[in-house]
């Protein structure tokens, strides 16, 4: 170790003033500058090179040497289970298959509804006399246009699908899933080109459906939903087709395969049944702003 001599004439204390050395305040440092070794490897080292050290046997090396290899192949296990851990499901896919699952006791239950709802028909049927008559094909009538009664006719199917991407799980893809906003352009769209009655992937709407995103699912009528969606239209196939074709809702889903991969196709159908539907929320299917 270097030593810093007091200057002559100085009349400073050793360690304090200008006697001080410069570095005094950096122990560590300097302790890890001019000795790197610890005191034990210091100790091995000065042993082997005085000749006093306990020779390496053949044992020794082998032992050493499958030590060694024992914790690089137990570094490398660990690093593999921590990146890729086994039995762990993707949160989307199964928050997919319970939707599939609710939608299957969701229709179950509709289509009990729907059967009571005949019968209560039957039921008025009967406690009416002739002259109620008239009534009841008013109150049919108002239903099918409220949506309360399914009703059965032509029309097309417009199918929207989340791109490939977005359906394998690839992280980054939310903009490339169908969302509300879309759904709600083409059901306005399809209103205004004509449309009698609508639903989407079996839903009726109504006045008071409300088409809103819950997280990675689409709710309509309060159901969630999930790719592909199929939007069925009774009405005049042609003429939808002809209308619909001049709507800003056309525009949209040609921009939406164009720079999202999100696909989408219409179709036409000869004979399309859409069920009666559900008191919903009490809001009116708009265009998100």
């Amino acid at each position: 170790m270097t030593r810093y001599p007091t200057p002559r004439g100085s009349t400073a204390r050793p360690g304090t003033g200008a006697g001080r050395r410069p570095d005094a305040s950096m122990t560590l440092l300097n302790e890890v500058m001019e000795r790197p070794l610890d005191l034990g490897y210091a100790a091995a080292s000065d042993a082997r090179r005085r000749g006093t050290a306990a020779p390496q046997t053949p044992f020794r090396r082998a032992l050493t040497f499958l030590l060694a290899v024992l914790l690089g192949l137990t570094a490398v296990w660990a690093a593999r289970e921590l990146r890729a851990p086994v039995g762990v499901e993707n949160a989307s896919d199964v928050l997919v298959t319970e939707i599939r699952d609710r939608t299957v006791v969701g229709e179950r239950l509709a289509a009990e509804n729907e059967a009571l709802r005949q019968e209560i028909t039957s039921l008025q049927e009967e406690a009416l006399d002739e002259e109620a008559s008239a009534l009841l094909a008013e109150s049919a009538r108002l239903g099918l246009w409220a949506g309360a009664t399914a009703v059965q006719g032509p029309g097309v199917v417009v199918t929207l699908e989340d791109s490939v991407r977005a359906r394998s799980g690839e992280p980054g893809t939310d903009f490339q899933r169908v969302q509300d906003q879309d759904l709600q352009l083409v059901v306005n769209g399809l209103w205004a080109a004509g449309a009698e009655a609508i639903a989407v992937n079996g839903h009726r709407l109504t006045g008071q459906t409300a088409i809103r995103t819950a997280g990675d699912a689409v709710l309509v009528d309060l159901q969630p939903l999930v790719s592909p969606y199929a939007i069925e239209v009774i009405g005049d196939p042609d003429g939808l087709r002809t209308e619909f074709a001049r709507t800003q809702a056309s525009a949209w889903l040609n921009l939406l395969a164009a720079q999202f991969s999100i696909s989408s196709t219409i179709e036409t159908s000869d004979d399309l049944v859409l069920p009666a539907g559900t008191a919903g929320a009490p809001e009116l299917v708009t265009e998100s702003s």
